[in-house]
């Protein structure tokens, strides 16, 4: 079970669509909003770098935002395609990837705490897309939503994380145990947490699936 329901899911990308209508008339297409979204995510990481924490977190969340777009305009065009998914998959993990490594660059010298919780909450984000690419892929979850397994997918992870990169600027940056330092790792922290149950729920989900029928 996930906090964000299939519901809240479509809600949101019955707000997205006509923004993203909007950006496909002026001559934006699907894969084109997906390589925004994905040069947005490589500014954030390289402000986080910078330890320019509060515009770093400004940034994720407005890439995020972009993941709605590609999709709404797909959509609404009719253009959507096994490429387009696989371009939109693709780059999202790409995204977010870099970003940690962005958060773990500017950590690095000052908080290298933050640098090791970074790397941990990279590698327990990579691991929930994993589970569901594999399950999906292996045919154990068709029709039944993986997405919307597990305490932590994307939009949660990048909640998290913004609220503690703005929080990390506003306390005043990272070193030793400043209160910024203290944010950051708190979001890093329960990122890594959540992130790992998520994967153990949905390794759970499959297992109770029927094992599916090898085709020759």
């Amino acid at each position: 079970m996930s906090v964000v329901s299939p519901n809240l899911r479509t809600r949101v990308r019955g707000i997205a669509t006509p923004i993203a209508v909007a950006m496909g008339k002026l001559g934006l297409t699907p894969n084109g909003l997906t390589l925004i979204g994905f040069g947005i995510a490589i500014v954030a990481a390289a402000r986080a770098g910078l330890q320019d924490w509060t515009l770093a977190g400004i940034l994720v969340v407005v890439g995020g935002v972009f993941d709605l777009f590609d999709g709404g305009l797909a959509r609404a065009t009719g253009t959507t395609s096994k490429l387009g998914a696989f371009m939109d998959s693709v780059f999202d993990r790409w995204g977010e990837g870099v970003i940690y490594i962005g958060i773990a660059f500017g950590c690095v010298n000052q908080f290298p705490v933050g640098a090791a919780l970074s790397t941990a909450a990279l590698a327990s984000a990579f691991m929930v897309s994993y589970a569901r690419a594999k399950s999906e892929g292996l045919g154990f979850t068709e029709g039944t939503g993986m997405a919307a397994v597990g305490l932590a997918p994307r939009e949660v992870r990048i909640v998290i994380l913004t609220v503690g990169l703005i929080l990390a600027g506003a306390l005043g940056g990272v070193y030793s145990v400043s209160n910024g330092a203290l944010a950051l790792s708190a979001a890093l922290g329960l990122i890594t947490v959540l992130a790992t149950i998520t994967v153990i729920q949905r390794i759970s989900h499959v297992l109770r699936q029927p094992i599916p029928e090898e085709h020759s």
